[in-house]
């Protein structure tokens, strides 16, 4: 299995299936995030997240990064995913799963990722809400 394994998932994400993908052989460790869609924002009903991405880029950003963890962070193992489309209340977003020997760097390597890939990834989100439809700021 390859220790690093991304994804984009434009009709469904699977946090469980993903974890089986998960290289861990000799790890001790192993830290997820899932992202979720909010049901309510600022006490407005979300009805959907709808999520526009470079689709051609957004696998690079995601594998870079996935790569940079294990460089960085010593962790054994990364897998991640990100939807694009239509995500409604309740529904994985993004799902990051990190293989390591010991959990620190785990946790270290699965809140570094998630705050690049907010801050990197080509990816665009408009909440659609019960008053209307906004793009939130910033990529991610």
């Amino acid at each position: 299995m390859p220790r690093v394994r991304v994804s984009v998932e434009p009709k469904r994400l699977d946090p469980d299936y993903l974890r089986r993908q998960l290289e861990v052989e000799g790890c001790g460790s192993v830290v997820s995030f899932v992202g979720l869609t909010r049901g309510v924002d600022d006490g407005i009903t979300v009805e959907r997240l709808e999520f526009d991405a470079w689709e051609e880029k957004l696998p690079e950003v995601l594998n870079n990064l996935a790569e940079l963890a294990v460089d960085q962070f010593g962790v054994y193992s990364v897998v991640m995913a990100h939807r694009t489309g239509s995500v409604g209340p309740s529904e994985p977003i993004v799902c990051i799963h990190v293989g390591s020997v010991h959990r620190s760097e785990g946790f270290e390597a699965c809140s570094w990722l998630i705050d690049e890939l907010k801050r990197q990834a080509p990816l665009w989100k408009k909440e659609v809400r019960s008053d209307g439809e906004i793009w939130k700021a910033g990529l991610g």
